[in-house]
């Protein structure tokens, strides 16, 4: 009696294994006779993602970027003369007050690639040239004759004014804020760690706007760090001088009359370059081939998409009816 009960187990214990590999061969084969049944299904839907993603690549205009190779300018007439000082008269110019603390060249640049960035030299950028309707309302570029489409719904070209509408606060013309966005995501500047160079590019529908947008920025900003310096130097030139009519220390009056002469020299090298900050290693040039899109990717992507989704639109009808 006990052997019986015995070989019943084994038996019962034994029994599971072969029956699990069974029914996950089961499910597997049932899995692929579902894809199978649903062919048709998953082909139209595939093809419906793949027209789709061709006809959405083919209405994307082109993007072309231009991009400018920039060097930090030297430092010269600023740093060199102020640390010269601060290593022989640091002591008495600490108790006068006074900071010798010179700026480098990679403190200025960083400095002025912040500047460049900032909202308000891109708000300053983008009226001064006039640029608004080129930067939100622009359809598409003709490269026939070099002309610009705009979107009716946003600007009128021919009266010059903007029509698009909007929910307040916002105002049909668009503002310096939603100027920053849109031109700062077509805005790239980069700076390598090592080499200290920097690449500034531009993407825009048109090649040619891509590379004068560049060749501006770079002209100003240029022009505006070296405005910024020379106002500082001016600034501190007249508090140095009335600091010298104010002491009789001897040494006091040597440091304030090498900081007043550095200060000269910083409105000199200001005045006598144009590059003040950035030169120019190798300029924009007019790109004769498109940045993006990329219409092959998408294309490619827009109909796996397509696919994937078709496959388990079939599965979850499948089990849901299953369920049912």
């Amino acid at each position: 009696m006990t052997t019986k009960i015995t070989h019943q187990r084994n038996s019962v214990d034994d029994a599971p294994f072969p029956q699990i590999a069974g029914d996950d061969e089961i499910d597997l084969r049932e899995l692929f006779s579902v894809i199978w049944e649903g062919k048709w299904l998953i082909i139209a839907i595939t093809t419906v993602f793949a027209v789709g993603s061709v006809i959405f690549a083919i209405n994307q205009p082109n993007i072309y970027k231009s991009e400018a190779l920039l060097a930090p300018a030297s430092a010269e007439g600023s740093s060199g003369g102020l640390a010269a000082i601060a290593s022989q008269f640091g002591g008495l110019a600490s108790m006068a007050g006074i900071n010798l603390a010179g700026k480098g060249g990679a403190d200025k640049t960083q400095l002025a690639i912040e500047v460049l960035k900032s909202r308000q030299f891109i708000g300053e950028f983008v009226e001064k040239h006039q640029i608004l309707p080129e930067l939100m309302a622009v359809d598409k570029w003709n490269m026939a004759d070099n002309s610009l489409t705009f979107d009716p719904g946003r600007y009128d070209s021919v009266s010059r004014t903007w029509v698009r509408e909007v929910v307040p606060p916002q105002n049909a013309e668009p503002s310096k804020q939603e100027a920053y966005k849109v031109f700062i995501g077509k805005l790239s500047v980069n700076q390598d760690k090592e080499s200290g160079m920097v690449k500034m590019s531009i993407e825009h529908q048109s090649p040619y706007i891509a590379k004068q947008w560049v060749d501006w920025l770079v002209t100003d900003i240029n022009r505006v760090m070296k405005e910024r310096d020379v106002a500082e130097a001016m600034r501190s030139t007249e508090f140095l001088n009335k600091q010298i009519e104010l002491t009789n220390v001897a040494d006091i009056r040597a440091i304030l009359y090498k900081l007043v002469e550095e200060q000269a020299k910083i409105i000199m090298f200001a005045e006598v370059r144009d590059e003040y900050v950035f030169k120019t290693l190798d300029p924009a040039l007019v790109p004769e081939e498109k940045a993006k899109p990329k219409r092959a990717l998408i294309c490619v992507l827009g109909t796996l998409l397509g696919g994937m989704l078709a496959v388990m639109i079939v599965i979850s009808q499948h089990f849901l009816s299953n369920r049912d």
